[in-house]
């Protein structure tokens, strides 16, 4: 189950899960098998090369994939001072490109690719919110 997986692999990477799960959505529509114009594979959309730094041997396996995927967005959000949306940026477009612009970079496909993954995250974050104060409603 993906939403398992993703709590899990948050869990392990203290990432939230919703910010997994955004990503998810943004990188592959939660098709394990995707692959992208650019070789980027599985759930999380993990080129070849940051696979292999990762330790993933198979990015078509969802497990392995959404561990290695959370693995370097957590290196990114400590990298970036837990700042989202210049780790999702670097998640996207490379840290180098980051670093080099000094924040997002001037790249239509980043700009949007950030925007949309927070526009996400924030949904998420906004539906759980509700579902707790429900919750807590409904005990009373």
């Amino acid at each position: 189950d993906l939403h398992e997986m993703l709590a899990k692999a948050g869990a392990a990477h203290n990432v939230d899960a919703d910010l997994l799960a955004s990503l998810v959505k943004a990188e592959s529509g939660g098709n394990p098998r995707a692959v992208s114009p650019v070789g980027a594979r599985g759930l999380m959309q993990l080129m070849p090369a940051t696979a292999a730094t990762l330790g993933v041997a198979d990015s078509f396996k969802p497990e392995e994939n959404v561990r290695g995927g959370s693995a370097y967005l957590d290196a990114l959000l400590t990298r970036y001072h837990d700042n989202i949306a210049l780790a999702v940026a670097a998640y996207n477009a490379g840290p180098a490109a980051v670093d080099k612009y000094h924040g997002i970079p001037p790249y239509r496909e980043t700009q949007a690719y950030v925007a949309r993954v927070i526009h996400e995250f924030n949904r998420r974050v906004v539906a759980r919110r509700a579902v707790a104060v429900n919750l807590a409603t409904s005990s009373h």
